[in-house]
């Protein structure tokens, strides 16, 4: 071997530095899974179901409702019975009625008919004039029912033996029809409330009313 061989091997080798900048990258291959037939139509059949809730949920939130009625108030005002020489009755209430619409519409009412019976025989009727309501809103509607002389046919041994025991029960029904909605869609509606009233004949009061 040549010096200049010896020259060269004897020189002491040293390791490049690592390269800072060096990132080691992996390769991975692509999984292209496609959705089966199964879960798009369970992906479709859930998709449905929610528009389908949603829609059942608007509805019954904007389906219009017949408006409350609630007899707020009733006052007699006089109440009696003659004999002679026909059996009438002089009756006369004052009523207070409150109409509440329950609905995200407006309302208006033709008008408000409160009659006044006696064991299932109508006595007499008074109409009210008809009004507006706004959405959700209510208002009070007053009426007085003025019953003179009037000739009792139906029922008359029963109203006499009331009469003796001082405790007369009246029935009085409230009812109400009109049209609801915007423009232009306009839906009918009725509403009807029922009271029994007890009138104490001696001191021309009202003890107790039942309602439905």
């Amino acid at each position: 071997m040549s010096r200049e061989g010896l020259r060269l091997s004897s020189i002491p080798y040293t390791s490049l530095p690592p390269n800072p900048y060096q990132r080691n990258v992996v390769v991975l291959p692509v999984d292209y899974h496609l959705p089966s037939k199964h879960d798009r139509c369970l992906r479709r059949g859930v998709t449905f179901a929610g528009i389908l809730l949603l829609l059942s949920a608007a509805v019954l939130f904007l389906y219009p409702s017949d408006p409350s009625l609630k007899l707020a108030r009733i006052r007699l005002n006089h109440v009696g019975v003659k004999s002679s020489p026909k059996l009438t009755l002089d009756l006369s209430f004052s009523l207070t009625v409150l109409v509440r619409n329950r609905d995200f519409f407006s309302l208006d009412y033709k008008k408000l008919v409160v009659s006044v019976g006696y064991r299932g025989n109508e006595l007499g009727v008074v109409n009210s004039e008809g009004g507006h309501l706004e959405a959700r809103g209510s208002s009070y509607v007053n009426a007085t029912l003025d019953l003179n002389g009037f000739e009792v046919v139906h029922d008359v041994v029963y109203l006499i033996q009331d009469w003796a025991k001082g405790l007369i029960p009246f029935d009085t029904t409230t009812k109400v029809d009109g049209v609801l909605g915007v423009f232009p869609f306009k839906f009918p509606f009725k509403a009807k409330v029922s009271n029994r009233v007890f009138v104490n004949t001696k001191n021309q009061t009202i003890v107790h009313q039942d309602c439905c």
